[in-house]
């Protein structure tokens, strides 16, 4: 049993997250983020995607409707984390948020991703981020990732739109 890893090919395929308010987080999901939606479950779900895919985020009202957030200092989904596919696009986004005066909570280089760091309406937590390519990972003398937290150079992601 102990020798079982998961197949290195496998993913995340989507979360789904209780909200309080389906059309203010599909407002932010959809109309700010620019996720697509797929599909509606009456008044009480949605289905978004990047791409058309089935799904890549469920919202749902279904245990929470006009609920307060979840506790902060309790378990639970700490964030989202929405991959995009070039530095670029990351400089996009963080362009449209700072453009619609959305709070962020942090931003942070992380030697192998660049990270936004903001919550959503239900302050579920989400993060932004990009991959660096993989032989600009940070690595030990014995080849191992050496993950840090350091100050995201803001200005020059945001030049990649000049």
């Amino acid at each position: 049993m102990n020798d079982y890893k998961i197949p290195a090919q496998t993913r995340i395929g989507h979360v789904h997250l209780k909200v309080s308010d389906l059309k203010r987080s599909m407002a932010f999901y959809c109309d700010l983020l620019g996720f697509e939606l797929i599909t509606m479950y009456g008044d009480q779900a949605a289905f978004i995607s990047a791409g058309g895919y089935h799904h890549h985020i469920g919202l749902n009202t279904w245990h929470s409707k006009g609920a307060s957030p979840a506790p902060e200092y309790a378990p639970g989904l700490y964030h989202t984390a929405i991959l995009y596919p070039e530095r670029k696009d990351l400089a996009e986004i963080l362009q449209r948020l700072i453009d619609a005066k959305y709070s962020i909570t942090g931003a942070a280089d992380h030697g192998v991703s660049e990270a936004i760091y903001l919550n959503d309406p239900d302050q579920n937590g989400v993060e932004l981020y990009w991959d660096k390519p993989r032989d600009k990972w940070p690595l030990d003398e014995q080849g191992n990732i050496t993950m840090y937290t350091r100050q995201l150079d803001i200005p020059g992601l945001l030049a990649l739109l000049k």
